[in-house]
């Protein structure tokens, strides 16, 4: 082993590499391209409210405004909805671009680290189907783009220490490196905290080839150690207080927690190996520490690393893998809070990056084994080579057609695991708004059967019935939805609705007020808001909501349409003339909108000529 970490070249065509990943990637997912939005892609597509610039300001300022405190990723997503608006071809085809070049800087790191079979390695990852959920899934793009910034600092990373190491370079050019990797490790950060290993990755590489740490090693390192520890606390802060991941779900001992952690690590490593029965949402174990069997893995995992720890003197690799992949799934083990363990406690997209731990020490053993053949037997390890990516690619294919449909994914996902409450939620949800509402109610109830307390499955058997002119049951599901969830304001905001069709107006504002105040920058309370002091003839105020209406969503063309009604009915021509200008751009199909505007035009025009005629013109004497 070499006395510090070398770097050399990344061989002669990195270009050609990247185009071979490229098109790996573009191949093998070619499938999830055409596939819409899934669960929470409509929470980091960027929401109406946040598509202006000063949305942009709130995506960095403001705690809340989006799920997580990611505003890197959103601030992405935000420009990738001005070039392509709600189209999810564009940011499929990103993700995959994403993948293809973090499968890249995998390559370049591992080659320029001397590691045999850097370009197996690489190539597996690109095609491994365990990566499906991240790359197919856009919601997972903060997993792609931390992963360029991650292996990006990374490779920054190296090379200042070889700089520093072997004094090749001036003190600033050895810190502009450091600099440089420092700041890609915070846009890493800002992007998606679970990369906040980073460090203690590093230090693993090093140890791995010197087969020591000194302090010399640590202290250039407790900058990154302290950014990332202030970043994970505020992650584990707004996962507790802006999603929920808080409650008797979460309420684990210590004991559950390590029963989590030993347990995932040999799902994790046992999904990357058996690859048939990978789902989008994964049973939840029920936990049992009195269970003496569930400690049989947190058990396993401390032997191998004790066995590992042992033989190091004459096989460093081996634990430096294990290290890297138990190191990297760390944030998703079970010791933080972290709302997917509402369903299940593992999830593909938590290895994303972690699998390298292990692909990488099996590509360059099998590398290796290879290169001790010769002549035929040589052509054929190659061969044998060629036959795994290419069957891993037809797999990933397989795996990435589920996302390119809402309904195959969570037919798949309840067929693989029935008591999945959210899959039944969802399916009813996509059924729902297709209009085949036959179809979605058994799913609404059977999700509230497997799990009676779900604001969401009632909420939206609630708007089931309201739709079918049910809305006493309705606003029955909305009251059980909020006495489960007391600032659930889309049920205020429904029960306001029902109550509107019921003609109890008065009461129905009440309900507007609570969803405004649960969610100030929420469009549609003020919308209703505005349309229910219409009806009871408070124009002025109508108007004011209206406004705000569109201010959030500049988009919802029956804001526009309806304030510009009342603004023409109020006397103010002009300024309805803009808005229902609005409303035709929105919907240039909508005929009442196109004659509104004509008429409102002609009678400005009657206006203007009335205003502009003198007292002789008008039969008056001067």
């Amino acid at each position: 082993m070499a006395s510090r970490p070398t770097l050399s070249s990344p061989g002669p065509r990195p270009l050609l590499a990247f185009l071979l990943f490229a098109a790996l990637a573009f191949i093998a997912y070619l499938p999830a391209l055409r596939g819409g939005l899934i669960w929470d892609d409509e929470a980091h597509v960027t929401r109406p409210e946040l598509q202006s610039l000063t949305g942009l300001h709130r995506i960095w300022f403001e705690l809340g405004a989006t799920q997580q405190y990611y505003p890197l990723l959103h601030s992405a997503f935000w420009l990738e909805h001005r070039i392509w608006g709600d189209s999810t071809l564009g940011y499929h085809l990103v993700n995959v671009a994403q993948h293809s070049l973090a499968a890249f800087l995998a390559y370049l790191i591992l080659s320029q680290l001397r590691i045999p079979g850097a370009l197996f390695a690489a190539t597996i990852f690109t095609v491994h189907p365990i990566e499906v959920e991240s790359v197919a899934w856009i919601a997972e793009q903060k997993n792609t783009l931390s992963a360029i910034f991650y292996l990006s600092s990374l490779w920054a990373y190296l090379r200042y220490e070889r700089d520093r190491d072997e004094k090749a370079a001036t003190n600033k050019l050895c810190s502009r490196w450091y600099v440089l990797s420092l700041a890609l490790f915070i846009c890493g950060l800002l992007t998606k905290t679970v990369i906040a290993s980073l460090p203690a990755a590093i230090l693993v590489i090093v140890w791995w080839q010197r087969g020591k740490i000194s302090w010399h090693d640590i202290r250039p390192l407790l900058a990154f150690f302290i950014v990332g520890a202030a970043f994970g606390l505020l992650t584990a802060w707004m996962e507790r207080k802006f999603i929920g991941a808080e409650g008797a779900a979460f309420s684990l001992t210590v004991a559950e927690r390590f029963l989590v952690a030993g347990r995932a690590v040999w799902f994790y490593l046992g999904k990357l190996v058996w690859l048939f029965t990978l789902v989008f949402i994964y049973p939840r174990w029920k936990l049992d520490a009195a269970a003496w069997w569930q400690w049989i893995f947190p058990g396993a995992a401390v032997v191998v690393t004790v066995a590992l720890w042992a033989i190091r003197h004459h096989y460093r690799s081996p634990l430096a893998g294990w290290l890297f992949f138990v190191g990297t799934l760390l944030p998703a083990l079970g010791f933080l809070n972290v709302y997917p363990f509402l369903f299940s406690f593992v999830a593909d997209h938590f290895q994303y990056l972690a699998g390298l731990g292990i692909i990488v020490p099996v590509a360059a053993w099998l590398t290796l084994a290879g290169q001790r053949l010769s002549g035929t037997r040589e052509r054929l390890g190659e061969f044998a080579a060629a036959v795994v990516v290419l069957g891993l690619a037809t797999l990933t294919m397989l795996q990435s057609a589920m996302y390119g449909n809402v309904i195959a994914l969570y037919q798949t996902t309840l067929a693989r695991n029935p008591e999945c409450w959210m899959a039944h939620n969802n399916l009813g949800a996509y059924f729902a708004s297709h209009n085949r509402d036959q179809e979605a109610e058994p799913h609404f109830r059977e999700a509230l059967r497997l799990r009676p307390e779900y604001p969401e499955a009632l909420l939206n058997l609630g708007m089931h019935q309201a739709k079918n002119g049910q809305f006493q049951q309705a606003i029955e599901q909305y009251q059980r939805a909020l006495a489960i969830q007391p600032d659930y304001a889309e049920a205020q905001l429904n029960w306001g609705n029902a109550l509107v069709q019921l003609k109890q107006l008065p009461t129905a504002i009440e309900h507007y007020r609570a969803a405004i105040e649960l969610d100030p920058h929420a469009a549609m309370p003020y919308y209703n808001l505005a349309n229910t002091l219409r009806d009871l003839g408070d124009s002025s105020i109508a108007i004011q909501y209206y406004q705000r209406a569109i201010e959030l969503d500049p988009n919802v063309f029956e804001a526009h349409y309806n304030l510009a009604l009342v603004l023409a009915k109020s006397g103010r021509l002009a300024e309805a003339i803009d808005h229902f200008r609005a409303a035709v751009a929105l919907r240039p199909d909508y005929p009442d909108a196109q004659h509104s505007l004509e008429l409102a035009c002609r009678l400005q025009h009657v206006e203007n000529q009335s205003s502009t005629k003198t007292p002789a013109e008008d039969g008056k004497n001067p």
